[in-house]
C-alpha cells in the first residue's frame, strides 16, 4: 500500500498538495483536522511527533501498530533527541551517499526517493514536508486560538454547597467537560468564586465560551472588562469634628472593629495614616490573610492593615510593568482612597504650606482589608479579579466595601455581598457634566456624586497697569514672589502652534480661546496645554475654565516650575483686552493661599461629576449622594497630596458607613444607605439650594446628587428608614445578574422599596407603594410633605403615620397624574416625612410624562 501510495503521488501533485496546505495555513483553516486533533497542542517529545505524523500520513510502524502487517512499510524507531525537526526534514548524509538534499519536485520526470534507492522504506520525502508544514500549520493555528482567548466571567448563582473546594471541584468539572481535559480547564482558570458566590472566571475562546453558555447550571457569561479608578478638612466640614464630645464620631468610638475593605490599587502600609499605635487585636471575626509580595512582607500587615490581597491573573503585563507585584501601591489611589476612609488622625499636615491642619479618615478607628485589583499608572481594574475581590471581602468578613473604581456594579459580586449584609459604597464616575453618564447604577449598592469644600486657594494676579485679579490655583513657588514677567496672548487656547513662537520663552501665557470657551473644562485639555508651553520654555499659564474648583489639574506645574493658574472668562477676557492695549504686557502671579468658611460659596456638585439618570435603569434614580471629592488632601506614599474625583467621594461614604454599622450594627445595608439619602443636605449653609457646576451652572437636581450632599449626624438618627430584603431586589429586578441583554422585568424597579422614586414613562396615572420602619421615638406621629415635579399631580395616601410599640412599621402609596399630555422631560420634586422631633425623612422624586415609551429628545 505504501509503495502504490508513493508511486501515485506525482511530483506535480505533491507541489499542488504542498501549496494547497501552506494556501490552508495562511488562510487559518487547518489542514487534515478530524486526523490531526491530537496536534493541537504542542507535543513534548519528537518520537510522539513522529508518531503523530505517521498516523496523520497513514503510515503503521511497531511503535504504533504491532499486528506487523507486510503491506504497510516499517518505520524505524529511533530514540528521542534535542531536536524533532530531524524526522521530517532530511539531514545529508543520514540516508543517502550524497549530501544533496532529496529531490522534491519541479522536474518533469519522476525520481524515486533516495532512500528508497537504498532498500528502505519511508514515506516520500515531500510527504514528510507536507506533514511538517501541516505541524508548523496546526501550532500557528494553536497559537492563535491562543492568542484568541480572553476572559470569560462565567456566573452560576448561589452557591449549592458551603464547602470551598466542593463548590470549586464543581467548576473544574464542569469546565472539564467543556473543554474535554481536567489539565485544561484547570490551566484557563483565572479565579474561582466560591465563598458569595458561585462561578469562576476563565481564559476561553468564543466557541468555548458559547459551549460554556449552553450549559444548564450557567446563569450568564460574558468577557470581563477593564474598567478605570476614578480619580483634612472635608471631615471638619462635614459636622465629624475629631475632639467632638457628642455625635456620630464620638458615639460610634470613631468606628472601632468595623472592617472596611478597599477594592483599589494598593496600599502603602508606611505611611503615618496606617499607624496602629493604640489599637486593640484583630477582632475575632477576621478570616483573612496578609498575602505577602514584592516589597511587601507579613510585617507590613498590622492591627492597622489586618489583610491584604492582590490578583494578577488575566492582568495585561504590560500593564504590570513598573507595578509592584504585591499589595504595595505605585499608583498613589489607593492610599489616598484607604486613608480617607480609615486614616488615623496625623497632625500638622498641609500640601506645601496649603490646606494645613490635620489629616484623617472618617472612621479612624476601623480596619482596612486591602484587595489590589486594579494595576499600573493608569489604575486599570480588571473586572474578573474585582468579582475575586468581592469573593474574598465576603469570605475575609469586611462589614463595608469602598471601591473608587468606574463600572456596571458588578452585580454578581456587589449583589452577593449585600446579601451578606455587606455595605457596597461605588464610586458615580467623574464624566460629567454631561447626563446619562453616572456609573455602576444598581439598587442594592450606594452610588456617589463628588462636591465641593468650604476651602478656596485664591491666587492674586496682578497686571502691569497695578490691576488685580484674583484666580485659584496651587501655586507655592515662593522664589517667584513679587517678580512680574513677560505677558503673552496668541490667540488661542495654547495648541502646538505655540511652538512656533519665539516670545513663549520665559512669558506667562494666556490660555483663552474666547471663540470656543468651553476647550478649556476637560483636564487632557490643560494637561496638553502645559506640555506645549513647557516645551516652548515659557514660565506659565493662565487659564479660562468654567469651573475653578478642580485645581489638582495644574498641581504639576510646579514640578516643571511654571506658574499656573485658574480664572474665568470674564476675568481673561480683562487680560487680553490689556495684553492688546498695551505696549509691553506683563504679569505678576503671587503664591496660593488657602480660605476656609461660610466666605466659600459650598457646597457644589464637582463640574466632572458624573450625572443621572441612569441609562440601563432609568426607574432606578442615581446617584444615591454627593460626598466631598473636590481638592480632597489624604496620604501619598509618605505624604498628603491633593486629588480630585468621586474616588475621593467614595470613601468618605465609605466611612460615615462604617461609622453607622458601628452604631447600629443590626442594620442592613439597605437601612444605611437610606439613612444616608433621606437625611442629605438640598441647601448650604445661608440656606440657598446647592448648585451644580456644568454649563451653565444651574440649582442641583437629584440626578446630580441623589438625595442631596451627605450629613453623616442626621444619619445616625433617621427617624425612619426604607429597609429592603435582598430577596425583593431579584423580586422586582427580575433579571438575571450580570447580563442586561437576560432580564425578563415584570415590575418597573420603581415599586422597589427604594428610598428614591424615579418614574421615566408616566403616561396617565402610576402608583407605588413604600414601607417605612421606625427607628426613632417609640411612640412617633410623621406627617406628609409632598412637593410634586412640574406637571406632575402627586398625592400620598395616607397623609399621616402613627408609630408604637406594636406598630413599627407603615406603609404608603403615592399616585403620580400627569396633568398635561406631552412628551415631556424630566420635572423634579420630593417627598418629606416628618414628626415633632425635627426628623425630616426626605426622599428625591423624578418624572417624565410621555406619550410614546421610546422617544429620542435630541432637539
Amino acid at each position: 500500500m505504501g509503495s502504490m501510495f508513493s508511486a501515485s503521488l506525482t511530483s506535480s501533485l505533491r507541489l499542488k498538495i504542498l501549496s494547497f496546505t501552506l494556501l490552508i495555513c495562511m488562510a487559518g483553516k487547518p489542514l487534515f483536522a478530524s486526523p490531526l486533533r491530537q496536534l493541537e497542542k504542542p507535543l513534548k517529545d519528537q518520537f510522539m511527533v513522529r508518531r503523530a505524523l505517521e498516523k496523520a500520513l497513514g503510515y503503521k510502524s511497531s511503535a504504533i501498530d504491532s499486528s506487523n502487517d507486510s503491506s504497510m512499510p516499517k518505520l524505524d524507531k529511533r530514540e528521542p533527541d534535542d531536536s524533532f525537526l530531524s524526522l521530517v526534514i532530511w539531514t545529508p548524509g543520514e540516508t543517502s551517499q550524497s549530501n544533496e538534499p532529496p529531490e522534491i519536485c519541479c522536474n518533469s520526470q519522476e525520481t524515486a526517493d533516495p532512500r528508497e534507492k537504498m532498500g528502505q522504506q519511508f514515506p516520500p520525502s515531500s510527504l514528510y514536508l507536507l506533514a511538517f508544514i501541516t505541524f508548523i500549520c496546526l501550532n500557528i493555528l494553536h497559537l492563535k486560538a491562543e492568542a484568541s482567548r480572553k476572559v470569560y466571567i462565567v456566573y452560576l448563582g448561589e452557591k449549592q454547597h458551603e464547602d470551598p473546594n466542593v463548590v470549586t471541584a464543581t467548576h473544574h468539572d464542569m469546565l472539564t467537560a467543556v473543554l474535554g481535559s481536567k489539565e485544561e480547564a484547570l490551566t484557563s482558570i483565572l479565579y474561582n468564586y466560591k465563598h458569595g458566590f458561585s462561578g469562576f472566571a476563565a481564559m476561553l475562546t468564543d466557541s468555548q465560551a458559547k459551549a460554556v453558555a449552553e450549559l444548564p447550571e450557567v446563569v450568564s457569561i460574558r468577557p470581563s472588562q477593564v474598567y478605570k479608578i476614578q480619580t483634612t478638612r472635608s471631615w471638619d466640614y462635614l459636622g465629624l469634628n475629631y475632639d467632638q464630645t457628642k455625635g456620630l464620631l464620638h458615639d460610634s468610638h470613631l468606628g472601632e472593629d468595623i472592617i472596611i475593605g478597599v477594592v483599589d490599587t494598593g496600599i502603602w502600609p508606611e505611611s503615618p495614616s496606617f499607624s496602629d499605635a493604640g489599637f486593640g487585636p484583630i477582632p475575632s471575626r477576621w478570616k483573612g490573610i496578609c498575602q505577602t509580595g514584592e516589597a511587601f512582607s507579613a510585617n507590613n500587615c498590622s492591627r492597622k492593615i489586618i489583610g491584604a490581597r492582590w490578583y494578577t491573573k488575566g492582568v495585561d503585563p504590560e500593564v504590570l510593568k513598573g507595578d509592584y507585584l504585591s499589595a504595595r501601591d505605585v499608583n498613589d489611589h489607593g492610599t489616598h482612597t484607604a486613608s480617607t476612609a480609615a486614616g488615623v488622625l496625623v497632625r500638622n499636615v498641609s500640601f506645601h504650606g496649603l490646606a494645613a491642619g490635620a489629616a484623617r479618615g472618617g472612621a479612624p478607628r476601623a480596619r482596612l482589608a486591602i484587595y489590589k485589583a486594579c494595576w499600573g499608572a493608569g489604575g486599570s481594574c480588571y473586572e474578573a479579579a474585582v468579582l475575586k475581590a468581592f469573593d474574598h471581602a465576603i469570605h475575609d468578613g469586611v462589614d463595608v466595601l469602598s471601591l473608587s473604581l468606574s463600572g456596571n456594579g458588578y452585580a454578581e459580586g456587589s449583589f452577593n455581598a449585600v446579601a451578606k449584609g455587606m455595605t457596597v459604597v461605588f464610586a458615580g464616575g467623574n464624566n460629567g457634566p454631561t447626563t446619562q453618564t453616572v456609573a455602576n447604577d444598581l439598587p442594592w449598592v450606594t452610588t456617589v456624586a463628588a462636591s465641593t469644600l468650604d476651602r478656596s486657594f485664591p491666587t492674586v494676579i496682578t497686571l502691569g497697569n497695578g490691576q488685580n485679579l484674583v484666580g485659584q490655583a496651587i501655586n507655592y513657588q515662593t522664589e517667584k514672589d513679587d517678580i512680574f514677567k513677560p505677558l503673552f496672548y496668541g490667540g488661542g487656547s495654547c495648541g502646538v502652534d505655540l511652538l512656533n513662537s519665539s516670545d513663549v520663552a520665559g512669558s506667562i501665557v494666556l490660555c483663552y480661546d474666547f471663540t470656543s470657551p468651553i476647550s478649556f473644562s476637560l483636564p487632557l485639555q490643560i494637561e496638553r496645554a502645559i506640555q506645549v508651553v513647557n516645551q516652548a520654555k515659557g514660565a506659565g499659564l493662565i487659564f479660562a475654565i468654567y469651573s475653578s474648583n478642580n485645581i489638582d489639574v495644574i498641581e504639576s506645574c510646579n514640578d516643571l516650575h511654571l506658574t499656573c493658574v485658574f480664572v474665568d472668562f470674564g476675568m481673561a477676557n480683562q487680560i487680553r483686552n490689556y495684553y492688546i492695549n498695551s505696549d509691553k504686557p506683563k504679569v505678576k502671579v503671587r503664591p496660593t493661599k488657602s480660605v476656609i468658611g461660610q466666605s466659600v460659596l459650598s457646597p457644589n456638585v464637582g463640574f466632572f461629576s458624573s450625572r443621572g439618570p441612569s441609562v440601563s435603569y432609568p426607574e432606578l434614580l442615581k446617584p444615591d449622594v454627593a460626598a466631598p471629592g473636590v481638592c480632597i488632601l489624604a496620604a501619598v506614599k509618605n505624604s498628603y497630596h491633593f486629588e480630585s474625583g468621586t474616588s475621593m467621594a467614595c470613601p468618605h461614604v465609605s466611612g460615615i458607613a462604617a461609622l453607622l454599622k458601628a452604631i447600629h450594627p443590626s442594620w442592613s445595608p439597605a437601612a444605611i444607605k437610606s439613612a444616608l439619602v433621606t437625611t442629605a443636605l438640598i441647601t448650604n449653609e445661608h440656606g440657598w439650594p446647592i448648585e451644580s457646576e456644568g454649563v451653565p451652572r444651574k440649582i442641583a437636581d437629584p440626578f446630580d446628587f441623589g438625595g442631596g450632599n451627605v450629613n453623616p449626624n442626621r444619619a445616625a438618627d433617621p427617624g425612619l428608614i426604607y429597609d429592603i430584603d435582598p430577596k425583593d431586589y431579584l423580586k422586582y429586578f427580575q433579571c438575571t445578574i450580570g447580563t442586561d441583554d437576560a432580564c425578563d422585568s415584570t415590575k418597573p424597579l420603581y415599586y422597589l422599596n427604594l428610598p428614591s422614586i424615579s418614574i421615566p414613562n408616566l403616561k396617565k396615572k402610576v402608583t407605588v407603594s413604600r414601607t417605612v420602619t421606625n427607628v426613632g421615638s417609640t411612640n412617633a406621629i410623621y406627617e406628609a410633605i409632598p412637593e410634586s415635579p412640574p406637571g406632575v399631580k402627586m398625592v400620598v395616601e395616607p397623609p399621616v403615620l402613627v408609630f408604637n410599640a406594636t406598630h413599627k412599621v407603615n406603609t404608603f402609596k403615592v399616585s403620580f397624574t400627569a396633568t398635561a399630555k406631552v412628551q415631556g422631560d424630566y420635572t423634579f420634586g420630593s417627598l418629606t416625612w416628618y414628626d415633632k422631633d425635627d426628623h425630616r425623612v426626605r426622599i428625591p422624586i423624578a418624572a417624565r410624562i410621555v406619550i410614546q415609551d421610546f422617544f429620542a429628545d435630541t432637539s
